[in-house]
């Protein structure tokens, strides 16, 4: 209908019939208010279509799981995978960064990983339908071989002149026994009776991992850091910067050994020994902490090196809770002798 300049449409739901010889119009409902989608499905419906619910009208033959790998897929792209592991695409690289995303997902063997994976889109999307576990093996050799290329691109992207390296070194244990390098060591796992591998990961102050080397098992953490250093000095060239480590891993005799390199400052923490030395000669003074939990030293026998002590009264709450516990239980088990 018109008003004026505008326009009204209304949306009726009529029907014909006689009476009396006369056809009538009967107006049944009025569909003026229903969204548009819902009055096409009334209309289709009276001209004889008919409609069923999902779970009825599609039968789920299959299913596989895409969105966590669409998600996957998108942060390679973002993080320039590709670009890493070669400058060219190839069926190797295709099929590492197929293991990859497998490997994000659901961690299990190379076997296991291409039983599994058909459940997924994973090989749709990195072009591998047709990958068998013999592949997979044959592609890890290939980016084996180009674990220094790609160690550059990511000193060339996260490592700059003075920056942090943060570097440390864990173990895993072997169920197996034809590892080359697996032998018996300090075991993290405390897994007596295993043997292990020693890996050193090197990342920047942020984390993101740069290096990754495996050692024997039997190697012992000071062994590994001296490799580490000459790696980012000579292979990744950055003539200055400063390397992370725990007391374990920074011994005095190897911050001897950095010294004498040139470019390499450390930061790492004293032993308890040396701590205790430092107090009973006077140069750490308890008082000092009554105003401060923070603060700068100096001893002659750590010349041109800046001592940064602190006091953590957390961890001092859980060793007084912690010795009280002791004595608790040493007067327990000695009143049983009485």
């Amino acid at each position: 209908s018109k008003y004026k300049d505008r326009e009204y449409f209304t949306y009726l739901l009529r029907r014909s019939y006689r009476e009396d010889g006369k056809v009538k119009q009967q107006t049944i409902a009025n569909l003026t208010e229903l969204p548009e989608v819902t009055r096409e499905l009334v209309k289709e419906s009276l001209q004889g279509r008919v409609f069923l619910p999902s779970e009825e009208a599609i039968e789920i033959t299959r299913s596989r799981a895409h969105g966590n790998v669409a998600v996957i897929r998108k942060v390679m792209e973002d993080l320039g995978i590709s670009e890493l592991l070669s400058s060219r695409r190839s069926r190797e690289s295709d099929l590492v960064e197929a293991m990859i995303a497998a490997r994000i997902i659901n961690p299990q063997t190379k076997l296991s990983t291409i039983r599994w994976w058909d459940n997924t889109t994973i090989p749709e999307e990195f072009s591998v339908e047709d990958a068998d576990e013999d592949e997979l093996y044959v592609a890890l050799d290939w980016l084996l071989q180009r674990q220094e290329t790609i160690e550059r691109k990511l000193a060339q992207r996260h490592l700059s002149e003075g920056g942090l390296v943060l570097y440390d070194v864990s173990s895993s244990y072997y169920e197996g026994s034809h590892c080359e390098l697996a032998s018996y060591g300090y075991n993290r796992d405390r897994k007596k009776g295993k043997k292990q591998i020693v890996y050193g990961l090197m990342t920047d102050s942020k984390g993101v991992p740069i290096s990754i080397q495996v050692y024997p098992g039997c190697t012992s953490d000071t062994k590994t850091i001296g490799e580490q250093v000459d790696k980012i000095k000579e292979e990744f060239k950055v003539g200055r910067f400063v390397v992370v480590g725990d007391r374990g891993m920074l011994t005095q005799g190897q911050i001897e050994g950095l010294k004498a390199l040139g470019g390499v400052d450390w930061i790492s923490a004293f032993r308890g020994p040396t701590i205790k030395s430092l107090f009973e000669n006077g140069k750490l003074q308890l008082s000092l902490f009554d105003e401060r939990d923070l603060l700068e030293i100096d001893s002659p026998d750590y010349p041109g090196e800046r001592l940064i002590v602190c006091r953590n009264p957390f961890l001092a709450e859980e060793r007084r809770r912690t010795r009280e516990d002791l004595l608790r239980a040493t007067e327990e088990k000695l009143n049983k002798l009485l």
